[in-house]
């Protein structure tokens, strides 16, 4: 990279300062970077602004990735056992959830619930009156389409809560043990897996968590799930429950946009990257979101080869792979509350930020 762009990504590194300095987001720790090599990084704000327990940010702060668990865990889990020959993507789904009536009646197939064009609804709060796990399941199972499989795009946290147990019945584990074999071991991502304060196979310090919403005593969370479903399913689901840190995400953006056959054959990356949702009201790869979708965070400035994701917390991930650029932005926005309006600003500017260093034009069509 010549000199001219490394200093242009000064620009992305002061956004994320402002962004930190203006009280829009307590803190955050992004790193860009081209294939293997990490071009710039950033460490900004607070991990916690409690007053007794205040803790800077640092590289090393482990983030709740809420959705984006969505692509680091199950998409990339399905795709090593698709490329492993131990199922096909268009399987019928209920092959492997036959208690879960409306995938079978809906020819409901593993490239829909991974497209999210199965015709599951969006969400539903099962928290509010499941208590156990159990019960969750078996609400979830009895959930009806709310329209046929292949006609509409409703990003489903249901659709992935499904897959997750697909992934866990097909290795025959846990899903949080499946994805320790099949992605995060592999990849070498050390500081990455669920319920970090009780798994013994990684052990997340309290310190170091960035710290998500303020519960009713005036305590955040710090170190479990913030989405509530995800934390009845003991902090272990398909759609949310991952925690990492930047270098870690780092190192699978790298693993991601190289020719690597393992632990997901190159090929099967790159066809999740591709539009899988032609003519309808969404623009999806495999678990990937693409240019023109309503979650798009990339815009016109980025080729329309490159995919990205977000999560509720104030995480995203962005990669382009015939370019190799990628892109980590980790914040704790949830911390200052529900209110994603800085957070969004951040992602646009950033990301566009981004593209004016590392990519040759600042507008492509999407």
């Amino acid at each position: 990279m010549s000199a001219e762009p490394a200093d242009r990504l000064r620009r992305a590194g002061e956004l994320v300062a402002s962004a930190v300095g203006d009280g829009g987001v307590p803190g955050a720790v992004a790193a860009v970077g081209r294939g293997p090599v990490t071009l710039a990084s950033w460490v900004a704000g607070w991990a916690d602004t409690t007053q007794a327990t205040a803790r800077p940010m640092t590289a090393a702060t482990l983030f709740d990735l809420a959705s984006l668990t969505k692509i680091v865990a199950t998409t990339t889990a399905v795709l090593a056992l698709a490329g492993g020959g131990q199922l096909a993507l268009d399987d019928p789904a209920a092959r492997y959830l036959p208690g879960f009536t409306a995938l079978r009646d809906g020819a409901v197939t593993i490239r829909h619930l991974l497209a999210h064009a199965s015709g599951l609804p969006d969400t539903r709060k099962f928290y509010q009156w499941c208590s156990s796990r159990e019960e969750l399941l078996r609400d979830l199972f009895a959930t009806s389409l709310q329209a046929p499989p292949g006609t509409r795009v409703t990003y489903s946290d249901l659709g992935f809560l499904a897959l997750g147990e697909v992934v866990a019945g097909i290795a025959g584990e846990p899903l949080d043990a499946a994805v320790r074999d099949l992605v995060t071991g592999p990849l070498g991502m050390t500081s990455t897996g669920y319920t970090p304060l009780a798994d013994t196979n990684w052990v997340g310090a309290p310190d170091r968590f960035a710290a998500t919403e303020p519960q009713e005593d005036g305590t955040p969370v710090s170190g479990v799930v913030h989405d509530e479903n995800a934390r009845l399913m003991g902090g272990v689901a398909g759609h949310a429950g991952l925690f990492s840190a930047v270098a870690d995400l780092a190192a699978f953006c790298a693993w991601w946009v190289s020719d690597a056959d393992v632990p997901v054959p190159a090929a099967l990356r790159r066809e999740a990257e591709s539009g899988q949702t032609a003519g309808l009201d969404g623009s999806r790869g495999l678990g990937w979101v693409r240019g023109g979708d309503r979650f798009d965070i990339l815009g016109d400035h980025w080729p329309a080869s490159a995919v990205s994701h977000t999560g509720f917390t104030g995480t995203s991930l962005a990669l382009d792979s015939p370019s190799g650029v990628w892109a980590v932005l980790l914040t704790n926005s949830v911390h200052f509350g529900r209110d994603a309006t800085a957070v969004k600003a951040l992602r646009l500017d950033f990301h566009a930020a981004v593209a004016t260093a590392c990519l040759r034009s600042t507008e492509f069509p999407r």
